[in-house]
């Protein structure tokens, strides 16, 4: 989305028969005697299903939870949630949680500004507006509103997912997002007046917006499927091409009706030239194969790149027919290689900016190319011409991440942003002949990052293998085991963790916390062998990983497992529903977001069957079945364990990672748990898996999860 802004994802309870009940609850549950809370949780049905894999049987009374349209599961989140609220409603601080979180929010924020047609556009939010609102002014002048997502709906949930402009600037595309789902509509408009052209092309899923001139656009989405759009499979993903003034239903498919065609992630880009059409196709989350067009020739016939899905490559740039591409083709940690479009496969491929010891991350403008590569995490960025000769290293603010260095190539100034854990991202001019970068945008926010500190540090894994990790906190604080620690992790999918600010975990900080980010296996900080060192039976490399750094934290005293909290989202909350089940006396809490945590049957949901890459499916083999069962969240609960105290968070409009992962494992422990510790669930209503997430309800869940967090280390009042 290379102009769109991300933000930081009920009735009554029917009997088997179809009659309605009332929601009956059981199982009083007393926490610690210092919080004197009783909890009543709800009675979850259990049903009689069970499965057979490769001869075992193996249950799933929860199965009816995967059921998000039915009554019962609307009525079972409803009482989940009345439960929950009623719980954080009485821990002492949490309205002072909350209200440090809305006043450090509270400030300009301004992202960095782009060119289009005759006007520069800008996004910017005053603060606590619920979705950032896109600005464009002319020449210098007055800026005026261009689009502000916060009038798509009420709540502010629904959201501006993307937008893309045509080559002259005068038309745009852009995409919303509804409820946080993952299914899209597109509005076309004229950029001038601001008028909508033609009906808005709806169902479209997982689609980038691809101009051809002014004259129509490439998007891609999936039939729409049966049943529940929320919860069924999706693994047909189709190229079409939009013609403006023409209905949807006239869309042409250009790529992905075949069975030859068939893939799951079909993407497509068009050169800045509009010559070429490049078109990626993807059975899974890594490996893609790579076919070209031209669209200067009339029904000219797709040429193939790359015919298998053993590396990640994509089309960077051309200058006429000559093409740059970005791979980890024999180059783990990814080069840069041109090639000509008569001769585009990898025997022809010449070598530009090679492979280094770190990992590459390639973007261009203004006629230069820009790598920037991850040392131990940190960016260092270099600058260098279209004949793969050094120009510069640019001289970054500080030690952090910076992103941008991207632009059209007739552009006289690049933009790039900076920030790390104790430094809020400011936008820096970078002029790309001089090399000058002078600061464009300063958030004016009350943080002092000199107040506090980050450091990075090496432990050792279980198997001895080296892994870093940064450590933020105030300055001054005593390593005596006794603060409140926030260990997060991910670790999968080639997601590198760059040091990045929040203003979240700012406010963690100032109330005397610990925040520390472990990049664990399975990660891309050290390309593609550290990812695949946490994939599919290589997969508890990953959680021993994070294990380790718990452990690390607690033998340097910064905490005790009293005070540890461990948090993760996504693949991230796999990796804490794993880690609290296998160590659950090495941590307090426990915070597991829109988790993948039914390790058996997570294929089976939406587009899940794409992330068998680095999970590997229970239907592969009998040894990956018992790979998998050995670790899923969901089936590794045992009755009469004291778990941490847990707050699952998820969405009902999740259609990444269904609700339903969160609902079962939820259920299991509240049913075998011990009742030491509190075993909740917060469910945010027309929320999806966190893309477009409204300022309201990210400040909502942060302060529920810090004041859930805090009670349940012990404290009846905020730490200073």
């Amino acid at each position: 989305m290379k102009h769109a802004i991300t933000l930081l994802a009920a009735a009554m309870l029917s009997a088997c028969g179809g009659a309605k009940q009332d929601v009956q609850t059981s199982q009083d549950l007393t926490v610690s005697t210092e919080q004197q809370q009783q909890l009543t949780y709800p009675v979850t049905r259990k049903g009689d299903t069970v499965d057979n894999y490769f001869g075992t049987e193996v249950a799933d009374p929860y199965r009816w939870l995967e059921d998000d349209r039915s009554s019962e599961t609307e009525a079972w989140v409803k009482a989940q949630n009345e439960v929950t609220f009623s719980y954080l409603a009485n821990i002492p601080f949490r309205d002072e949680v909350r209200a440090k979180l809305e006043k450090s929010w509270n400030f300009e924020r301004i992202g960095a500004p782009f060119k289009e047609g005759e006007y520069q556009y800008f996004y910017k939010n005053d603060g606590l507006q619920n979705q950032f609102v896109l600005y464009r002014q002319k020449d210098g002048g007055e800026a005026e509103v261009f689009l502000d997502p916060n009038t798509f709906s009420e709540d502010g949930t629904n959201s501006l997912a993307d937008i893309e402009f045509s080559k002259d600037g005068s038309l745009a595309a852009y995409a919303i997002s509804e409820g946080g789902s993952d299914w899209r509509k597109i509005i076309i408009i004229d950029a001038k007046t601001k008028e909508q052209l033609e009906p808005a092309l709806i169902d479209v899923k997982f689609s980038g917006i691809s101009w051809v001139g002014n004259d129509g656009f490439f998007y891609s989405s999936y039939d729409k499927p049966e049943g529940s759009e929320l919860s069924a499979m999706t693994d047909q993903h189709k190229l079409y091409y939009h013609k403006l003034g023409t209905a949807q239903a006239d869309d042409k498919v250009v790529f992905g009706d075949t069975a030859e065609q068939k893939h799951r992630y079909v993407g497509a880009s068009v050169t800045e030239d509009d010559k070429y059409l490049l078109v990626s196709a993807a059975v899974s989350t890594s490996g893609n194969k790579l076919f070209l067009k031209d669209l200067t020739k009339e029904n000219s016939q797709f040429v193939t790149i790359l015919d298998h899905t053993d590396s990640d490559t994509d089309l960077l740039d051309n200058d006429g027919d000559k093409l740059y591409l970005v791979t980890n083709l024999n180059a783990p940690n990814r080069k840069v290689v041109v090639t000509s479009a008569a001769k585009p496969t990898p025997e022809n491929w010449q070598e530009l900016i090679p492979e280094t010891e770190n990992v590459l991350r390639i973007s261009k403008g203004a006629g230069y190319l820009f790598a920037n590569y991850m040392v131990d995490a940190i960016a260092q960025v270099k600058q260098y011409d279209y004949s793969g000769k050094l120009v510069r290293e640019i001289d970054l603010p500080g030690i952090g991440s910076a992103g941008g260095f991207s632009g059209k190539k007739d552009a006289e100034t690049l933009y790039y942003s900076f920030a790390n854990y104790t430094t809020p991202s400011s936008i820096y001019a970078f002029e790309p002949d001089s090399g000058k970068s002078d600061l464009y945008n300063s958030p004016k926010i009350d943080f002092n990052p000199e107040n506090y500190t980050s450091e990075q540090v090496f432990y050792t894994s279980k198997d001895g293998t080296r892994v870093p990790m940064i450590i933020s906190y105030k300055k001054g604080l005593k390593k005596d085991g006794t603060n409140p620690t926030i260990l997060y992790g991910y670790g999968g999918f080639n997601v590198s963790l760059t040091p990045s600010f929040s203003v979240a975990n700012a406010v963690w900080m100032e109330m005397g916390g610990v925040y520390a980010v472990a990049n664990l296996r399975g990660g891309g900080e050290y390309g593609k062998a550290w990812h695949n060192a946490g994939v599919q039976q290589q997969k508890q490399n990953v959680f021993d990983d994070f294990i380790a750094a718990a452990e690390y934290l607690q033998q340097q005293n910064y905490t005790s497992a009293e005070k540890l909290a461990i948090r993760g989202g996504s693949n991230g909350g796999l990796l804490v529903g794993a880690a609290m089940t296998q160590r659950p006396e090495l941590f307090q809490v426990a915070l597991p977001a829109v988790g993948v945590l039914d390790m058996l049957r997570y294929h089976t949901f939406t587009a899940g069957a794409g992330w068998a890459y680095d999970y590997g499916t229970a239907e592969q083999s009998a040894d990956m079945f018992q790979y998998l069962k050995a670790y899923s969240p969901v089936h590794n609960v045992k009755q009469g364990v004291t778990y941490p105290a847990t707050m699952v968070t998820t969405a009902d409009h999740d259609d990444r990672v269904v609700p339903a992962h969160s609902f079962k494992f939820a259920a299991e422990l509240q049913a075998k748990a011990t009742n030491v510790n509190p075993q909740l669930i917060r469910i945010d209503v027309n929320a999806g898996h966190g893309a477009g997430m409204p300022v309201s309800m990210v400040i909502d869940q942060a302060a529920d999860i810090f004041s859930f967090t805090l009670y349940s280390m012990g404290y009846q009042q905020l730490p200073q």
